[in-house]
């Protein structure tokens, strides 16, 4: 009888997808396994054809993974000595980013990987390069299977302060951006990012975002007390439903600003080059600058390039720019890119707005 072709590419992420997979009698050739603890299936395991098969970070009883090798597997050992799990199958949620705040932020795991990686950039080394690589794969492909299509990025900057009007603005765009359908991602930190992220979550009613955004003005500013300005993030959890489509990209290379506890998932990644590919290219449903320093400059004009060169007949997603002063006076980029624009596609997909509320219907 002839084996079952193997149909490579199958991701493995829990026990019970597992069972079900060698129940079939499909084998598990040419498929990725990761983050498991296999300790009770080495029988199964040994059964099955495993040729060209992945097991990444599993757990494994004695002696089962060096069979695995030798039978054709290839087998990436836990790395030790990292506060993370580079093997992980699924986004970050604020719960295990910030858990043990009420010890204090230094002890929770988004400050325990900040302060690794900071280590790291003064001693680097191959199994630190290998781990922030495998993990930062691990969390894109996260991200990929939540399912973004059509998703509006909103970039903006990280030191606008809860209760201000930009912020309430940013929230009421959020919330405009949801309530037309659409998931929202942004940068995943404090400022124009997290009131972004806050309204699109935020599903009950105006006078509830209203309330909600009175609490977090009772602490403005993450910089004089972080375990504060999370817990009044937290507050607003627990007492509004935030069950909206809205997720954060935030990076440890910005590590002093903590991420928003907003987002259904947060895709926290070590690397900011690929944080900002993976914001840009998930942002297909149009792209909405506010008001930011230098990392927002550097998304609108990485924004721009494929906008720039797209074919004429190519779908050009909506740049929107907002403020008229900030964009053609304080940061000028709108000059910059209306000349890049001149006779080209692109000319008609960019857009400078005054106010937030113009935003919704430049996006179709």
């Amino acid at each position: 009888m002839t084996a079952p072709a193997p149909d490579g590419g199958i991701e493995i992420e829990s026990l019970d997808q597992l069972d079900e997979r060698l129940a079939s009698g499909k084998g598990l050739a040419e498929c990725s396994l990761q983050s498991l603890d296999l300790t009770g299936h080495g029988e199964a395991l040994l059964a099955a054809d495993v040729t060209r098969a992945m097991f990444l970070g599993c757990d494994f009883g004695p002696g089962v993974e060096h069979a695995l090798e030798r039978r054709g597997a290839l087998v990436f050992p836990t790395l030790p000595d990292l506060p993370f799990n580079p093997y992980r199958s699924g986004l970050y949620t604020a719960d295990e980013l910030y858990a043990g705040l009420e010890s204090g932020y230094r002890y929770t795991l988004d400050a325990r990987n900040y302060r690794w990686w900071k280590y790291v950039g003064r001693h680097r080394s191959l199994t630190s390069e290998l781990a922030m690589t495998l993990h930062d794969h691990a969390i894109s492909e996260a991200l990929d299977d939540v399912g973004l299509q059509g998703a509006v990025g909103v970039m903006g900057g990280h030191q606008l302060v809860r209760g201000a009007e930009g912020y309430t603005g940013a929230a009421r765009l959020g919330r405009a951006l949801a309530a037309s359908g659409r998931t929202v991602i942004t940068g995943g930190g404090p400022g124009a990012m997290e009131a972004v992220n806050l309204g699109a979550a935020l599903v009950g009613t105006e006078a509830e975002l209203d309330a909600a955004l009175a609490l977090l003005a009772e602490r403005p500013r993450f910089a004089e007390d972080i375990a504060s300005w999370v817990g009044a993030g937290m507050a607003v959890r627990d007492r509004w439903e935030l069950g909206g489509r809205s997720y954060g990209i935030p990076t440890w290379l910005y590590g002093h600003e903590p991420p928003n506890v907003f987002s259904a998932g947060i895709a926290k990644l070590f690397s900011n080059a690929i944080r900002e590919d993976v914001l840009l290219r998930h942002a297909s449903g149009g792209l909405v600058c506010l008001p930011g320093a230098a990392g927002t400059v550097q998304e609108v004009f990485q924004a721009v390039t494929p906008r720039f060169y797209a074919a004429p007949d190519e779908p050009i997603p909506p740049l929107v720019l907002v403020g008229i002063d900030y964009w053609t006076r304080v940061q000028p980029a709108w000059p910059l890119l209306t000349a890049l624009a001149d006779a080209r596609p692109m000319a008609t997909a960019i857009h400078l707005v005054e106010t937030a509320a113009e935003v919704p219907a430049l996006l179709g």
